[in-house]
């Protein structure tokens, strides 16, 4: 299937993973609307709305770039009013956008608490709602978070109680509605094996320096636009690792996606250890309790 002509609302799509998709999917001709609360230069983000929707276009695709706080609900509702005014219709709905704080239960603030549940599982509900009459009429309809696989073991939980809950709330609402709207609208997740060279590596997590140890957000990129061109009432439920699931598809070449692809890759958070790395994927040995 192609993505030419169809809409996709995507949250958090002013730079990073979010715009690597929108580039994406921009390729087949598609209406990208990039939801997202960046409109002003940020000095350590790179990237606005409009410097994404510029992307977009380069790329081949329709842009409409919106000032769109997901955590609100009247932002969300003009967002999509004025993505229907635009394009007529909504056929994808990409809950990327995401609030990142992976410290202790005695580190954390509550206003971070807060900020991640109302970002992530209450935006991503919250964004899904407001889309649902219009994917309820599209011919292939897709919604898909970026989002972890639901692992309930401790591991995951113990460092970061707060991030956690709050990422695995994105998927609870993925596994939920591929059985409210199975054989009618796809519900998938997908989520990276290794960490991905975005702002969150840069500014919360390793610096600059660990890039060469990352992913490029093309390998999120390309998964997505995989699952979003595959049959809704067929392939849904599924809670997919990037590199895994690209090999499924034929794709062998995984030294593309890395930054340095001499370099071991950092993992992500949340990976279970089945299934395996693909072969030749070198993943650095960390102990995932700290």
């Amino acid at each position: 299937m192609s993505l030419t002509g169809k809409t996709l609302f995507i949250t958090g799509a002013s730079r990073g993973i979010g715009q690597a998709i929108a580039e994406r999917c921009a390729r087949d001709g598609a209406n990208i609307v990039i939801a997202a609360k960046t409109d002003q230069p940020h000095p350590k983000l790179a990237g606005t709305i409009y410097t994404a929707a510029e992307a977009v276009e380069k790329a081949g695709g329709k842009a409409l770039p919106l000032v769109c706080d997901i955590r609100d609900e009247a932002s969300v509702d003009a967002a999509v009013a004025k993505t229907v005014e635009t394009f007529g219709s909504i056929d994808i709905v990409v809950n990327n956008a995401s609030a990142i704080f992976p410290m202790p239960t005695k580190d954390t603030p509550i206003k971070r608490w807060d900020l991640m549940h109302q970002v992530n599982a209450r935006g991503t509900f919250l964004v899904t709602q407001k889309c649902l009459p219009y994917l309820e009429k599209s011919e292939n309809p897709h919604i898909m978070a970026l989002s972890p696989p639901l692992d309930m073991r401790e591991q995951w939980f113990a460092p970061h109680v707060a991030y956690t809950s709050a990422k695995y709330g994105m998927s609870l609402c993925i596994l939920g509605w591929a059985g409210e709207f199975k054989g009618k609208i796809a519900a998938n997740a997908i989520w990276p094996r290794t960490a991905v060279a975005t702002a969150a590596i840069a500014n919360v997590l390793a610096g600059e320096e660990a890039f060469k140890n990352c992913r490029k957000p093309d390998i999120l990129a390309e998964t997505a636009y995989r699952v979003l061109t595959k049959p809704a009432a067929e392939f849904t439920g599924n809670f997919l690792i990037d590199d895994s699931f690209l090999v499924s598809e034929g794709v062998t070449d995984l030294d593309q996606f890395a930054v340095d692809p001499s370099q071991e890759l950092l993992p992500d958070f949340f990976v279970p250890e089945e299934p395996k790395a693909p072969a030749g994927v070198k993943i650095m040995s960390i102990d995932p309790s700290h």
